[in-house]
């Protein structure tokens, strides 16, 4: 794992070491830099070693100097990509370095390159014959890649930080990123926090010709649900073997790396499942690693360590307090590179550099709530669909108010939370549901905000198009596609790259494995969710496995106290003082009414927080 950055057009030598210096957390290992004056391009990385220590330094070329790269990420096929080159006269001078692969790839497939890959990457690829560069980014976006063209220049990093140190590269905050962060509580693809300033989203390309610098962006792929039309005989028991058997190879992929291994044991299934293959797999027991924290409905470390003892695991757990660690915060916000609204945030740092201390690569189990429909929305839609029908709106306002007499609790996922937040979601049309029901703010009091009328559809443009795109019919089909190619995409692998790299931690997703993914698109809703049931096939799957207690166990979810730190005053928002030309009014009257607990106005308060303390206003 590893930094990325470089530009083409305006700048110096100067202006890419500031840049690569800015991404140091993200390889403390090694650095490297090339640069062409004459031809105005210029590339760094930094280093995070894992594969092939010896010879994986980057920018790396090819012998004949035609092709160059540097590269973040891990490419788990990249055996099998070695094999299947060597066959078509390809000659390699490293061991088993995964970079080369992708040399010797572009040189064979060219731009169809990123199709014949499994992993996960940002990478940046020279092409001296051509005169261009071909930038690329995993199906799912799990590694970042900022670029931007103005003033001339084109230049590209692993994080917005990175970028910013660019001496052409100049940066105004956009007003539509910030409706979108307190609609979301991220910022999607491909916007940024700033104007001009993109994230090129998942599954797309980019290329420059270096003769004007101006970048193109195609899309390579896209989550797209396709079940099949005509199940197998006995579709439940071809499905769960399937499943058994993707995953077990997934996890087995994600075990090679010339350093020392782990995996997160949250004690739910899916770190389970990947503890077990991991075990299964390897010759000696896994490290697994999990945290607890002293407040109980924060806490699930018990469940983790039953599960250790499970699979006789080398287990280590570190229990903090939560009031202890938030003074942690403000370190962590300065690092954060852009602000993100996910109170997980914490829990995460925490566990990463808990685990950086014995390991440097770790297995966790991102992606299968997404997938396997997961969460507690899931259980709700149909009940909603069915509420939506029959109440009318003028009963509906006043269910609303009423609820809004209930005493606020906060404690993790509390019942009234939840509540609150289902009618909140149902006051708007189906396609909105998701969004308003997980962000921070919903449409009315985002106008309050902003003090304008918000455009629904610019703002909830991406929700929407997860909604339209979905050719199915099904709400549970139109949420799964909403989760997995808006939330997990930018919100929670986002969360879990910033985590893990500020301690140089990589972490791995087997149920993000392509050829998992492509399997678990043509399965039928109706076998993800069924009878009220998250996950099904996948419990099906892992029952043969797994102990009922680990296959049922109720989802906890991994979060912190943020609803009565503020309503203690343990965080403190300045009431006055609205960041970036915000309503300091409607700030303050959320402020005082969370604290006499009259509305729970955790997530936005927590995300203006958030915001303030990641970009000051200069």
């Amino acid at each position: 794992m590893c930094g990325i950055a470089g530009f083409a057009g305006h700048g110096d030598f100067e202006d890419l070491k500031k840049m690569n210096t800015a991404l140091v957390h993200r390889g403390p290992d090694d650095e490297g830099y090339w640069h062409d004056s004459a031809k105005s391009l210029f590339l760094a990385h930094r280093r995070l070693s894992i594969i092939d220590l010896k010879d994986g330094a980057q920018p790396m070329w090819t012998q004949d100097g035609d092709l160059g790269v540097v590269f973040n990420g891990e490419i788990y096929n990249h055996r099998e990509l070695r094999v299947e080159l060597e066959s078509q006269g390809h000659r390699f001078r490293t061991h088993h370095s995964d970079t080369e692969v992708l040399l010797h790839g572009y040189r064979q497939w060219g731009d169809q390159l990123p199709h014949k890959l499994n992993g996960m990457w940002a990478f940046a690829l020279y092409d001296v014959r051509r005169n261009r560069l071909f930038l690329s980014r995993d199906r799912f976006g799990k590694k970042p890649l900022f670029y931007t063209f103005q003033n001339g220049t084109f230049a590209f990093a692993s994080e917005l930080t990175a970028l910013r140190r660019h001496s052409a590269v100049k940066t105004s905050v956009s007003t539509l990123s910030l409706k979108k962060y307190f609609a979301y509580g991220f910022i999607p693809a491909p916007g940024s926090l700033y104007q001009k300033i993109y994230k090129l989203p998942a599954g797309h390309n980019l290329s420059v010709d270096l003769d004007d610098f101006r970048p193109v962006v195609h899309k390579y792929w896209e989550f797209l649900l396709d079940p099949c039309q005509h199940l197998p005989r006995n579709a439940e028991q071809v499905w769960s073997e399937q499943i058994r058997d993707l995953l077990e190879k997934a996890v087995s992929r994600r075990l090679m790396a010339d350093v020392p291994l782990g995996v997160f044991l949250s004690g739910g299934i899916d770190s389970s499942a990947v503890t077990l293959f991991a075990a299964k797999a390897g010759s000696a027991p896994p490290k697994t690693f999990s945290i607890g924290f002293e407040e109980a409905s924060f806490d699930e470390s018990q469940y983790a360590s039953r599960s250790a003892k499970l699979f006789r695991t080398d287990h280590h757990l570190k229990t903090l307090s939560l009031e202890q660690v938030r003074d942690l915060l403000p370190a962590i916000m300065t690092r954060l590179d852009e602000p993100m609204g996910d109170s997980s945030l914490l829990p995460t740092y925490l566990l990463c550099r808990e685990t950086r201390k014995q390991v440097t690569v770790v297995l966790g189990g991102d992606g299968a709530d997404e997938l396997f429909c997961g969460y507690d929305p899931f259980r709700a839609l149909h009940l909603a669909e069915q509420y939506a029908r029959l109440v009318p709106r003028p009963v509906h306002r006043a269910i609303r108010l009423a609820a809004g007499l209930f005493p606020v609790s906060h404690k993790n996922m509390s019942f009234d939370f939840k509540f609150k937040r289902a009618l909140r979601g149902l006051s708007y049309e189906k396609k909105l549901w998701n969004p308003v029901w997980l962000g921070p703010l919903e449409p009315k009091e985002l106008d309050e905000l902003f003090l304008e009328k918000i455009d629904i559809e610019e703002v909830y443009s991406e929700a929407i198009d997860c909604w339209d795109s979905c050719c199915l019919d099904d709400i549970v089909d139109k949420t799964l596609q909403f989760y997995t190619r808006l939330y997990l995409q930018d919100g929670i692998l986002v969360k879990v790259d910033r985590a893990s790299m500020m301690h140089s931690l990589e972490v791995r997703a087997p149920f993000l494995d392509r050829d998992l993914v492509d399997l678990v698109r043509t399965i039928p809703s109706a076998y993800k969710f069924r009878n009220g049931q998250s996950k099904y096939i996948l419990k099906k799957a892992l029952e043969p496995l797994l102990p009922a207690s680990i296959i049922h166990r109720s989802k906890k979810g991994f979060g912190a106290p943020i609803g009565r730190w503020f309503q203690q005053g343990g965080l403190d928002l300045n009431p006055d003082s609205g960041p970036h030309g915000l309503n300091n009014t409607f700030i303050r009257k959320s402020i005082e009414n969370h604290r006499n607990r009259s509305h729970d106005y955790r997530l936005f308060l927590w995300n203006a927080w958030v915001l303030v303390k990641t970009v000051p206003e200069q």
